[in-house]
């Protein structure tokens, strides 16, 4: 257990990469962008991330999916830890079995461990509405959380690895915060055992994500055609990605606007750590959350048609 996810990423990032004792640069490779926006300042040193940019494949009805680009994946010398989020924040992407598979395979060819960040994943909170195995062994480790139970304030985070990373985390644990809470343990503890966990996830927690997604969806097609706006294909987690391929501004400039009206979506080029060369295509993202009562939904995604076509007239003109 730590003080959260987010403290076992920080422990677990400086822990296999940074600058070594020869002075070498050990760095964490996300295999497929856009990725996490809390990763970017967890590690101690400069230049710690390095990323790979994805296929993209266009699917029916104006949604989108990414993909591992297996063929552009490099794991250099200079990786320590491969780390990949499943479902994925922001984009609710869940990388497929065979793709975890083959991370998998890749991460033990090159003698590094896979970090599965499971915040949103199987079997708790279960926030993934595709068909979806979890996969476990001595070479991966497993990051969980309670917060998407519903429990934020508890700062509860779970690994599971091997031996030898949680008696090193342990170390760590026993340094930077003597013990972690135990309140959210607890509180987990006693619902595995009155088995109200998986049910909770199974029959409360996944139905309302569930259909808040598909009331949200519903709603950006209301007001911004495929034409205009294409969505990634909502597999998990709670936020929606959305792709403006022919705005004429970037999405920082559209935030801005958004923002002066009262209405937060994040640009999308903040989700992409360790990608080294600009890509335009992250300019044309936004993150929302779908989570709002519905009539905040509808009020913020008509003021986003409005900002968009906005964009477009000016444009013209």
């Amino acid at each position: 257990m730590t003080n959260g996810s987010q403290s076992a990423f920080f422990y677990l990032f400086n822990l296999f990469a940074g600058r070594g004792e020869d002075g070498t640069l050990r760095r964490i490779l996300f295999p497929l962008a856009p990725e996490y926006l809390g990763y970017s300042d967890a590690g101690l040193e400069e230049n710690m991330f390095v990323a790979t940019k994805p296929i993209i494949s266009l699917l029916a009805d104006g949604q989108f999916k990414y993909h591992v680009d297996f063929a552009h994946l490099k794991v250099g010398e200079d990786i320590g830890l491969i780390c990949v989020s499943r479902p994925t924040n922001p984009t609710g992407n869940v990388i497929t079995d065979e793709e975890l598979m083959k991370l998998d395979a890749l991460a033990r060819q090159h003698q590094v461990p896979l970090l599965i960040d499971n915040a949103y994943g199987l079997p708790f909170p279960g926030l993934i509405f595709t068909d979806a195995r979890p996969l476990w062994n001595p070479n991966i480790i497993l990051c969980m959380s309670l917060s998407k139970l519903g429990l934020p304030g508890v700062r509860g985070g779970i690994v599971i690895a091997g031996e030898p990373v949680i008696r090193a985390l342990s170390n760590i644990n026993g340094i930077i915060s003597l013990a972690p809470g135990g309140i959210g343990p607890a509180m987990l503890n006693s619902m595995i055992r009155r088995g109200d966990l998986l049910r909770l996830c199974e029959e409360v927690i996944r139905p309302f994500y569930r259909r808040r997604v598909d009331e949200a969806i519903a709603c950006i097609r209301r007001w911004l055609p495929p034409e205009r706006c294409l969505i990634h294909k909502p597999e998990g987690a709670i936020f929606l990605w959305l792709w403006f391929p022919d705005l004429p501004i970037s999405t920082d400039a559209l935030y801005q606007r958004l923002k002066l009206r009262g209405v937060l979506m994040v640009p999308g080029h903040y989700f992409f750590p360790g990608l080294e060369q600009e890509w335009h295509h992250s300019r044309q993202c936004l993150r929302m959350n779908y989570v709002p009562e519905a009539e905040k939904i509808e009020r913020g995604i008509a003021i986003l048609a409005e900002e968009v076509a906005r964009a477009h007239r000016e444009t013209v003109v």
